[in-house]
């Protein structure tokens, strides 16, 4: 029999066969690759309006309520919100369970003070959720819905959209997460906050889109259960935490691993929005800058703890007990900044003295502020005048000076109160004392940088 020539079909067979295997097995290694968030195509800058929750911009708008009523609801959801935040260092649990119904999961913040909008799916749904620097898991409401509550856009239905799909119980992200369980081969997931509210459903993929630009493959939770209060000023949440889940981790070098955002001030008409950054707009512009470490926790790998160093009032270093603000090794104390909580919170030792300090300063006579849930408040009577220093917050390597409009917040009766408050267990730097700063958030470097900025300039 004549030997088979390199040109005969049946050599051809032979050579081809191992040629598809070798080409399925690329392309098999390629769709693993476009699927990893570490290898999004950089995206251009990003500017993301943010609507304050109770902002005549917001679709959850209470209506044109006075300033003194603003900040009465926001001190009120400041508390819960410490509340919350508290109980995490607290809360222990094994990562799978079996009745996820009957357990409590590590909890997270859950709420905010600031809207965004983006959109989910394609053809893509446009809708309006709470940025959360305090929590990781990015969700919204998703059909078919066993418990819903109301929102003002349709609720997401992933089977009316092309690039829906489940997360494997393999995947890393779902193992990222504080508890779940497996139901064939979907990963299902009981995200459980403070005050016990909770979103339950299905870890997914989908594209995202935000300010027109796509991000495909994002990793989020279609809230089938979600329940509690806290939620219904918005259709889900948008995890910015530092956790390996959160929005801002998973776009991770596609936007530098960094983000920004400018608060303007609470004298600002109510109209007004602040903007959020990413990727190449999220930088601050400016020749003095300061920054300072972001401190890691192992316990609380989601917040972002700054180290406090000490306080000054009027220039002098005030006399506060040594270790009042550091993290300790079982995940209590420490500082964190929040955007989702408007006033300050500082460990109870602490405040006092900084309390004790202003009142040598302020010469006005004292009232009662109880009725709006703060505790330093005076009346401004007459032609009394005062002096209101500036306060110091020292961080390690920078200095955050806080003027008047910072920490001394003005009524619409003409009663002044102190934008702090005492805590205990943890300290948090609210958003209050953050109005008209340029605040960077950079995880790659683990550093927050902060430059003053007339936020509505910019």
């Amino acid at each position: 029999m004549a030997g088979q020539t390199a040109n005969s079909p049946s050599a051809c067979k032979t050579m081809l066969i191992p040629m598809l295997l070798l080409s399925i097995f690329h392309l098999m290694q390629c769709r693993h690759v476009t699927t990893s968030n570490s290898e999004h195509v950089p995206l251009t800058g990003l500017r993301i309006d943010l609507v304050h929750r109770d902002s005549l911009l917001s679709p959850f708008s209470p209506g044109n309520i006075t300033s003194t009523e603003r900040l009465k609801r926001a001190v009120a959801r400041s508390q819960d919100r410490l509340e919350k935040l508290q109980m995490s260092v607290v809360v222990k649990t094994d990562k799978t369970v079996d009745g996820m119904k009957d357990m409590v999961s590590p909890v997270s913040a859950g709420n905010g003070e600031f809207l965004m909008k983006l959109a989910i799916g394609k053809p893509a749904l446009s809708y309006s959720a709470i940025l959360d620097t305090g929590s990781d898991l990015t969700w919204t409401q998703c059909k078919p819905c066993t418990d819903c509550y109301k929102q003002p856009t349709p609720i997401f239905d992933p089977s009316r959209s092309s690039t829906y799909s489940k997360v494997s119980c393999t995947s890393s992200m779902c193992q990222a997460l504080p508890s779940f369980t497996c139901s064939g081969a979907k990963c299902e997931y009981l995200y459980t906050y403070g005050d016990y509210s909770s979103t339950q459903g299905i870890l997914s993929y989908e594209t995202f889109t935000l300010s027109s630009q796509s991000i495909p493959h994002v990793v989020f939770g279609c809230g089938q259960d979600n329940e509690g209060g806290g939620f219904n000023q918005g259709g889900g949440l948008v995890g910015f935490g530092r956790g390996p889940l959160s929005f801002i981790s998973q776009l991770g070098p596609s936007v530098g691993n960094k983000f920004s955002y400018c608060l303007v001030s609470v004298n600002d008409s109510p109209s007004k929005s602040s903007p959020l950054f990413l990727g190449q707009t999220a930088s601050l512009n400016a020749k003095t800058v300061s920054s300072t470490p972001i401190v890691l926790s192992s316990s609380q790998p989601t917040f972002y703890y700054l180290s406090l160093q000490g306080i000054s009032v009027g220039g002098k270093l005030l006399r506060i007990p040594a270790r009042t603000f550091d993290l300790q090794s079982d995940g209590s104390g420490g500082l964190i900044i929040d955007s989702g909580t408007t006033v300050t919170y500082l460990e109870q030792a602490g405040y006092d003295v900084v309390k004790k300090a202003l009142m040598s300063y302020i010469k006005l006579p004292q009232t009662d502020g109880s009725s709006i849930g703060l505790d330093l408040c005076y009346s401004k009577s007459g032609s009394s005048t005062s002096n209101f220093p500036t306060i110091t917050f020292h961080f390690k390597g920078a200095d955050y000076y806080l003027n008047k409009e910072n920490y001394i917040f003005v009524d619409s009766t003409g009663i002044i109160c102190l934008a702090m408050l005492p805590s205990s267990g943890m300290s948090i730097f609210g958003n209050f004392q953050q109005q008209n700063y340029h605040i960077l958030y950079d995880n790659g470097r683990n550093m927050l940088s902060f430059v003053p900025t007339v936020c509505d300039t910019i």
